[in-house]
């Protein structure tokens, strides 16, 4: 069985404002001292990350100004500015973090509120320079909420994912590390039959396990042990995703 399934707006939407609520909470339990430690990501911080988040709403924004009035408008200005104003912002204090971050998702929530129902139709380009239709950025929005929700390393993990969006997360994934001509061939194996190819199936690395237990390996955010391998094989070595 080939997984699949409905990427909805709807669903997506409802995807990324859950992943916000979520993230916000765990962010409003951190004590100022843990904005400072490390996170999962290497060489950023918490601060980091929350920063990282803070700028893609406004990022997503941008997009969504460009579906709806056909004006290019870039996520970001470019690489370097992303990563400057994110060096820049993990600086500032736990309260001026936490407001950016709140404050900045409410923006994109009244942007996607307004948003007519025809712009959604439009396609935009990504940070990645591919076009994709305008729906397509409730889907990244909700990816960076729950993803670095994990990355934050305050307790979060797969399994607080909505399980829907764990199989459409596998299945967008797996599609993306297919085209990587360094990623091993692999068949992915949930617990009730569902299956992720990446790569040539003539002899591909079986790779078994619970959907988030997959995803995590699958995204660098786990070594997988929690999954089983063919009897003879390690799991392999991934490249990145992004």
């Amino acid at each position: 069985m080939t997984a699949g399934g409905p990427r909805s707006l709807a669903n997506t939407l409802a995807w990324a404002g859950d992943g916000a609520a979520h993230l916000r909470g765990l962010m409003t339990r951190m004590g100022d001292d843990a904005f400072g430690a490390a996170s999962t990501l290497p060489g950023w911080s918490r601060a980091h990350v929350l920063t990282h988040i803070a700028r893609n709403a406004d990022g997503m924004i941008n997009l969504l100004t460009w579906a709806r009035t056909g004006v290019p408008t870039p996520a970001y200005a470019s690489r370097d500015a992303r990563d400057s104003a994110i060096e820049a912002g993990a600086a500032r204090s736990p309260a001026e973090i936490r407001d950016d971050v709140v404050e900045s998702s409410d923006r994109l929530a009244v942007v996607v509120r307004k948003m007519p129902k025809t712009a959604w139709s439009a396609h935009i380009t990504n940070v990645q320079g591919r076009e994709i239709p305008a729906t397509d950025i409730a889907w990244i929005r909700a990816r960076e909420m729950w993803i670095h929700s994990v990355d934050l390393d305050v307790g979060a993990s797969f399994d607080d994912f909505p399980a829907p969006m764990v199989t459409e997360l596998l299945t967008d994934v797996a599609e993306a590390m297919a085209e990587k001509p360094d990623c091993p061939p692999l068949l992915l194996v949930a617990p009730d039959g569902t299956a992720w190819k990446v790569g040539d199936q003539a002899a591909p690395t079986t790779v078994s396990g619970p959907a988030p237990e997959l995803a995590a390996w699958l995204l660098g955010r786990s070594k997988g042990r929690g999954l089983r391998g063919d009897a003879a094989r390690k799991l392999p070595a991934l490249p990145r995703w992004l």
